[in-house]
């Protein structure tokens, strides 16, 4: 089902008025995107990782009908706050399995298993919600564009206006926080941050 972002913003706004049927109705509304947008998170995690599409949604939507103080506002805010919760989610469970692989359930691996393996094409989650962090520490609209390509898989003009900010400006932020979070997870900090 894709709705308009004007549907979106109706359901949204009473919601927030307390429409219990409304926000049933939107979750019916949004489902597919936010599972669309939670596949395409997960397609860049670690090999292995068992968490589902499905799952994430559903974790997801949990978190975010225990906003209960959230003035929602339209589809932008909304999808927004989804893929933080996706984000806390994601960097919960790689915490928690980083743990688990620091609790001595080690694997022996033989070097020809290891030269075998293709190396990952993906970023670890942990390494970006620190890299992130630290961006949003001096630039938080960068940080937040960023939160919202990687986590929730918007488009540069959805981003955008999830931020409040046209396209061009979006575009040129988006660039930026890229190119500053591939020198940060490269470890090469030209900075004393």
């Amino acid at each position: 089902m894709n709705a308009s972002s004007h549907d979106v913003t109706a359901l949204l706004h009473a919601w927030t008025a307390g429409d219990i049927a409304a926000r049933d109705q939107l979750v019916t509304v949004v489902y597919q995107e936010l599972r669309r947008r939670a596949a395409g998170q997960l397609r860049r995690e670690r090999r292995g990782h068992t968490l589902q599409p499905t799952a994430l949604v559903h974790e997801a939507y949990m978190r975010l009908v225990d906003q209960r103080r959230m003035a929602w506002q339209n589809r932008g805010q909304f999808f927004g706050v989804a893929c933080q919760m996706m984000r806390r989610i994601l960097v919960d469970r790689a915490r928690a399995h980083r743990m688990a692989k620091r609790s001595g359930q080690w694997a022996r691996v033989t070097l020809d298993d290891f030269v075998r393996e293709t190396p990952p094409v993906s970023v670890d989650v942990l390494d970006l919600d620190a890299a992130l962090t630290r961006l949003a520490a001096f630039d938080p609209r960068k940080c937040q564009l960023a939160e919202l390509r990687f986590f929730g898989g918007l488009s540069l003009a959805e981003a955008g206006e999830a931020v409040g900010i046209s396209i061009a400006t979006a575009e040129r932020d988006w660039q930026a926080a890229r190119a500053w979070l591939l020198k940060e997870l490269r470890g090469e900090r030209p900075h004393d941050a």
